[in-house]
C-alpha cells in the first residue's frame, strides 16, 4: 500500500520537505481508509512474522504497518517527529534516518519491515540502510519489502517527485542475493500503486484481491528474504 516514505540523505531540502510536511500535503494527506486496509494487508503478512517476535519498520510514515501487525516487541523508525502522533501504544518510536541503525544491538531483531521506502533513497543510503539491517537481524530473521515494481508501474513511477531509485522484481531481488539475504519469495505482482488509483479501496475487496492468483492493476512487488548462517559468517 501507498505510505509516506522520503526518506534521509545528504540533500537537505529533500528532508526539510518531508519533516515539514510539504510532501504528506501534496502527496498523501492522511487517510482513514489506509488504516483499514493496511489491518487486512497485515493480516496477509502475518505469517511470516510469529507473534513472539521483534520486529522494525523503516519509514513508518502513518505507522500503518506496524500498528497492526502482532508481535511481541515492536520498534519503528522515519524522520518526521509527527511518528509518536501516530504510533500506536506500545510501538517505540525513533526519529531518525534509516540509513543509521548504529543505535540497535546486533542480532536484535527477529523481522524488518519497509514498504515504498527504497525508491526514495540514494544508492548510498540503500546500501548503508541494507547492512544496518543485515546487522540487527538474528541469523534466520526476515526483511519483507513491499516496493513499486518499476516493470509494471513505469508510467505513473515519477509522479512522486521523490523518486530516485529504480527497481524491479529482479533488480531488487539480484541486490539483496549481492548484499547476502536469501531470497525466499518474490511475488511480482503484489498491490496496486496507490489507493489513489482504481484498486480495491475496502478490506473486503482487498482481502479478496490478495487471493487472486493473477492481481490486475499491481504495481507492486513484494520480497522476502532471510539472513542465513552464510550471511552471518560474512559481517
Amino acid at each position: 500500500m501507498d505510505k509516506p516514505k522520503p526518506q534521509a540523505g545528504s540533500d537537505s531540502n529533500r528532508r526539510r520537505d518531508y519533516v515539514d510536511g510539504g510532501y504528506f500535503a501534496s502527496r498523501l494527506p492522511h487517510d482513514p481508509r489506509r488504516q483499514r486496509l493496511w489491518k487486512v494487508l497485515c493480516g496477509y503478512l502475518q505469517p511470516e512474522i510469529p507473534t513472539s517476535s521483534s520486529a522494525l519498520e523503516l519509514g513508518g510514515g502513518y505507522c500503518d504497518f506496524i500498528n497492526n501487525i502482532q508481535a511481541a516487541e515492536k520498534h519503528v523508525i522515519d524522520l518526521s517527529p509527527s511518528i509518536s502522533e501516530f504510533a500506536a501504544e506500545g510501538v517505540v518510536t525513533h526519529v531518525q534516518p534509516c540509513s543509521e541503525l548504529s543505535e540497535f544491538r546486533d542480532e536484535e531483531f527477529d523481522v524488518v519491515f519497509a514498504s515504498n521506502l527504497f525508491e526514495h533513497l540514494t544508492r548510498e543510503e540503500l546500501l548503508a540502510t541494507l547492512a544496518g539491517v543485515k546487522r540487527i537481524l538474528r541469523p534466520g530473521g526476515k526483511l519483507l519489502v513491499i516496493q513499486p515494481n518499476f516493470r509494471y508501474s513505469y508510467k505513473r513511477y515519477f509522479d512522486d517527485y521523490t523518486h530516485i531509485g529504480i527497481f524491479t522484481d529482479v533488480s531488487l531481488a539480484d541486490l539483496l542475493m549481492t548484499l547476502g539475504f536469501h531470497i525466499d519469495k518474490v511475488v511480482r505482482r503484489f498491490l496496486p500503486l496507490s489507493i489513489k488509483g482504481r484498486g480495491p479501496k475496502w478490506p473486503w475487496l482487498l482481502r479478496l484481491y490478495l487471493k487472486l492468483p493473477y492481481r490486475p492493476m499491481a504495481g507492486q512487488m513484494y520480497i522476502v528474504c532471510s539472513k542465513t548462517s552464510d550471511s552471518c559468517a560474512g559481517q
